[in-house]
């Protein structure tokens, strides 16, 4: 409300995991198959480079000044190189089609499944098809080799709130990692709502982009903070990370079209791999929720980082992930309020990291 906008026809609670591991369970399920530069007017600053482009033909009448363009800071890629000696296919091959199945047939009466029944299926996935692989799950802790290669970041089910109250942002999220950098991805995003359930499927390898239900996606092209809309999310402690992000909500709500706080941090991801919003961030997150997300965000052309704009990986404890054009512009104001908290001693130290789990960070 009291926005005008003048356009031209060409414009869960966390499960705590002990670092000693423990050897793969055997459990007899049926086995499954799933498949820069600077130009001569730029001037630098603190989180990227901003340069003075020509008037555009598009207006916004906000509380806001409009932003200039940054000329984008090179960011560090966060994905894994390859997916190692195991081909994309076969990953990605592991994990879409049963959890899908299980959350479709339980959606519209949601307090009779069970997170041992679907935390089982899609972990044994995991172990009948890679029984030499490591596997951290968010309901089912860590089992599997820590001497692998790989390790499979699983959340059964982002966004249980959702899910419990039939609100439709809530998916199944899995990252694999290879050697530390996430390899290969798969979200199966429920949509729709009562009566009309239905899934949108991302997937994302390394070097070979991102896919929505086997179509090619790409990050949206928006240049300015005013012509974007942008979701965060906000976790259930309300501590000193909680305050400063609702202090961020305040702040993006002024300049931007719209901040949307939707409760799934992977399908918020996914949102700006579609390119259908700009950029989401979070604090104190966990692996699963982030190793598959950004991945796919990545290879959709987007920008991951972490909240203070350093090189990102999925043991941090924050991330923010944009469309890659935006990202110096968003830091101006979420790096100097994540350098506070951590003046005020707020650890931002990796969050866990396997023993002996082998990587290349």
């Amino acid at each position: 409300m009291g926005r005008c906008i003048i356009v031209s026809s060409s414009a869960l609670k966390p499960s705590l995991f002990s670092r000693k591991t423990t050897s793969i369970r055997s459990i007899e399920l049926p086995r499954f198959s799933f498949p820069s530069n600077l130009s001569a007017n730029s001037k630098p600053l603190k989180y990227g480079v901003c340069r003075t482009l020509p008037s555009c033909t598009r207006a916004l009448s906000t509380k806001s000044v409009l932003s200039e363009v940054p000329n984008q800071k090179q960011y560090s890629k966060i994905g894994a190189e390859s997916t190692g000696p195991i081909p994309s296919a076969q990953l990605l091959g592991v994990i879409e089609k049963p959890p899908r199945l299980v959350i479709m047939d339980a959606v519209n009466k949601p307090r009779n499944i069970t997170y041992k029944g679907l935390t089982d299926l899609v972990t044994e996935c995991g172990e009948k098809n890679f029984p030499d692989h490591l596997i951290l799950g968010e309901e089912g802790g860590l089992i599997g080799d820590s001497s692998s290669d790989y390790l499979w970041c699983i959340d059964p089910l982002d966004g249980t709130t959702n899910f419990a109250h039939c609100y439709p942002s809530f998916a199944v999220s899995i990252g694999v990692l290879y050697k530390g950098k996430p390899a290969a991805a798969t979200v199966v995003e429920f949509v729709g709502g009562p009566k009309c359930w239905n899934t949108r499927t991302f997937t994302a390898a390394a070097g070979k982009g991102a896919f929505c239900n086997g179509d090619k996606i790409h990050a949206s092209q928006t240049d300015k903070v005013e012509r974007s809309l942008l979701v965060t999310g906000f976790g259930y402690e309300h501590v000193d990370a909680w305050a400063t992000n609702i202090e961020l909500f305040k702040e993006f709500t002024d300049v931007s079209r719209g901040v949307r706080r939707l409760g799934a941090a992977a399908v918020d991801m996914c949102h700006v791999a579609l390119g259908i919003v700009e950029a989401y961030w979070e604090y104190r997150l966990k692996p699963w929720d982030m190793a598959a997300g950004v991945l796919i965000v990545e290879e959709a052309g987007g920008t991951v980082s972490c909240m203070d704009g350093g090189k990102f990986c999925v043991f941090d404890r924050s991330v923010l992930v944009s469309n890659g054009v935006l990202h110096s512009k968003l830091l101006e104001r979420i790096g100097p309020a994540t350098e506070k908290l951590k003046g005020k001693g707020i650890d931002f130290s990796l969050w866990y990291k396997p023993e002996n789990y082998r990587t290349e960070l």
